[in-house]
């Protein structure tokens, strides 16, 4: 009943990337020697075609050996795209640092030219993720012909049953097939799938051969029923997984511990930044926030002095009370953008002053955004395109009000009656956020909480670098505040 397709697609998956970086150092080699221009003869002589390949062959089962430390061959991991990428990029770096202090040490040099080891490092990284993308599309193609589908069956009758059917029900995209239901008919969309009063009417059926998966949804309040359902599962090599009614608890960061070296419990953590994942993104804040600092004192300079002239007697920077971690308040600096007598409004009693209410179901509809806003000059729709307005925060992440990314920061009137505001605010606020990289026109106040929500409890460095990064293309781009 073992269901082994996992366990054979990771196999698969080492055999190519083995494949995938011998033919990068061959193609590196090929590139460096027999195209390159300027070689070292000593080098050249002593290490030949032949004696390069068989030393790297050698210490490739050790450059596997990292990938296999990073995740690399575990479901989770090549299963999410973005988080196989980074972790081929750190397991390329590491491995490569390897075979050049091998190099190093050897009492004979294995490379025959310098640059091989960086040809080697970029083509690996490009071979690798060429393989690692074809692996996945032929496994999704085989899918579709019912080839290494993993069957699942469902025990509950809770809400989060028929979330599940939903998201599995493809078989062709999730790679499983449900093969029934322990549990009420009320929770399963749809006819065709079987679904039974108890799990021992299910092994009565013809199915249980061929069940390699059992999700529960709900706990019995009977101990013996779950008893039986974790014991079938163990006895008979079928995996067992149990997903929480309660799906909020068992976000963020989760530790198993034992209380008084005894008895095994579940720490929930709200967020995964805390502990020296705090400490980390406080010098990273503390370091680049310097360096943005000196880069941008010219350009705030001169926003500022072309505000001062354009209005004398009008405040240079616009001053907010906002939120961040434990619901803390902090005044966040900006360039003023909106006219003098709009300084320090809310957008709707801004265009109620204006005498254009009915501006202000226009702008919350289409995510704070109108053309021509009449709140802004021309120069200033310039710095908020560029996101030029919102350099002054500078000050606010050296003195630690927020981070570099974060949740953005809110007026707490904002959040005054969002439900999880607490989750939200378990972190600090930041100058960047996915609702920024990821902005689009129709994407609601709700949508943005959620995306919010997703930093917060996926917390992660690589996660952070992955945004900053998208948000200077936003910037580069002009798609930043309109």
């Amino acid at each position: 009943m073992k269901n082994n397709t996992s366990l054979i697609y990771g196999v698969c998956l080492v055999v190519g990337d083995f494949l995938a970086l011998v033919a990068a150092f061959i193609a590196a080699y090929f590139l460096r020697v027999h195209l390159g221009l300027r070689l070292n003869p000593h080098r050249l002589g002593v290490v030949h075609a032949a004696t390069y390949i068989e030393v790297f062959l050698s210490l490739l089962p050790f450059w596997i050996l990292i990938f296999g430390l990073l995740g690399l061959y575990n479901s989770n991991t090549y299963e999410n795209r973005f988080k196989e990428a980074g972790r081929l990029l750190v397991g390329s770096f590491v491995g490569m640092l390897f075979v050049v202090f091998w190099d190093f040490a050897a009492a004979k040099p294995i490379f025959p030219a310098r640059l091989i080891p960086i040809y080697g490092f970029g083509l690996g990284f490009l071979f690798l993720l060429i393989f690692r993308n074809i692996a996945r599309l032929i496994r999704t193609q085989l899918f579709s012909y019912n080839v290494g589908l993993t069957n699942v069956l469902l025990v509950g009758s809770t809400q989060m049953t028929t979330e599940l059917i939903n998201l599995l029900h493809d078989s062709k995209h999730s790679g499983y097939r449900i093969i029934g239901v322990v549990g009420s008919k009320q929770f399963v969309p749809g006819s065709h799938i079987p679904v039974f009063r108890t799990f021992r009417q299910f092994l009565g059926s013809d199915l249980p051969s061929s069940l390699h998966r059992i999700i529960q949804t709900e706990l019995y309040t009977n101990e013996g029923s779950n008893a039986e359902i974790l014991s079938y599962a163990q006895e008979n090599h079928a995996a067992y997984r149990f997903v929480p009614g309660n799906t909020e608890l068992f976000v963020g960061n989760i530790e198993v511990e034992l209380l008084k070296s005894e008895i095994p419990v579940i720490a929930v953590h709200q967020t995964a930044l805390f502990g020296w994942g705090r400490i980390v993104k406080r010098l990273s804040d503390l370091i680049l926030g310097s360096i943005m600092f000196i880069v941008a004192a010219p350009f705030m300079l001169l926003i500022a002095t072309a505000i001062k002239i354009s209005d004398p007697h009008a405040p240079v920077l616009f001053r907010q009370t906002r939120l961040t971690r434990f619901d803390q308040k902090f005044t966040a600096y900006k360039f003023r953008t909106v006219r003098a007598d709009l300084n320090g409004l809310d957008p709707e009693e801004a265009f109620k002053k204006l005498g254009r209410p009915e501006l202000i179901e226009t702008y919350r509809k289409n995510a704070d955004y109108i053309p021509n806003d009449p709140r802004f000059s021309r120069f200033s729709l310039i710095l908020r395109r560029l996101s030029l307005d919102e350099l002054p925060q500078v000050f606010n992440l050296l003195k630690g009000d927020i981070s570099l990314v974060g949740p953005r920061a809110l007026i707490p009137r904002e959040l005054a009656v969002y439900k999880k505001r607490s989750a939200i605010l378990s972190v600090k606020s930041g100058m960047t956020s996915l609702a920024v990289v990821l902005r689009r026109s129709d994407m609601s106040f709700e949508e943005r909480r959620k995306l919010d929500l997703y930093y917060v409890q996926n917390w992660s460095i690589w996660l952070d670098f992955v945004i900053l990064i998208k948000t200077a293309w936003v910037v580069v781009t002009s798609r930043g505040a309109r």
